[in-house]
């Protein structure tokens, strides 16, 4: 039997920053809003920031336990050690996960802090709405292009 210590490392880092930062769960979140309201999509790229995120985490570590077990064989004697480097790209790897799994973070803090000021903005209660599953995000009128806004310099 596993003890909770020896237990590996939660891979969700991305969902459970979104259930401490809006109480809700990912699921929870998806059902919250009125389909294709501004609150949903943006409750949609938290979702998608929040599972980029679990994914980024889940390769790193994985890479970052095979390392160790690599060290480990290395440190005792149970494999010989290449002359080429002990860790070879697996450090880089390491190195390159490391920085994207910290730009993912930051990204779902801002989409986080955004789907706040939008979803607080209107101060009335989340609407549950029923959307098929996977359904795209349509403009309201398809004949119609969208508009533009110009900055003035």
């Amino acid at each position: 039997m596993e003890t909770p210590s020896s237990a590996p490392p939660s891979s969700a880092v991305g969902s459970r920053m979104v259930s401490e930062a809006l109480g809700a769960s990912l699921r929870q979140l998806d059902r919250l809003h009125t389909a294709n309201s501004p609150e949903d999509v943006l409750s949609q790229l938290v979702y998608m920031a929040a599972r980029h995120l679990d994914h980024l985490h889940e390769q790193f570590i994985d890479a970052a336990q095979y390392a160790a077990s690599t060290l480990t064989r290395v440190a005792t004697g149970k494999t010989s050690i290449n002359s080429l480097g002990v860790l070879q790209n697996n450090a880089t790897q390491i190195d390159i996960l490391a920085a994207r799994r910290a730009d993912a973070v930051e990204h779902l803090k801002a989409v986080i802090h955004a789907y706040r000021q939008v979803a607080t903005a209107d101060h009335t209660a989340p609407h549950p709405a029923h959307r098929p599953a996977f359904a795209p995000i349509r403009p309201e009128a398809a004949g119609t292009t969208p508009v533009r806004a110009t900055r003035s310099r």
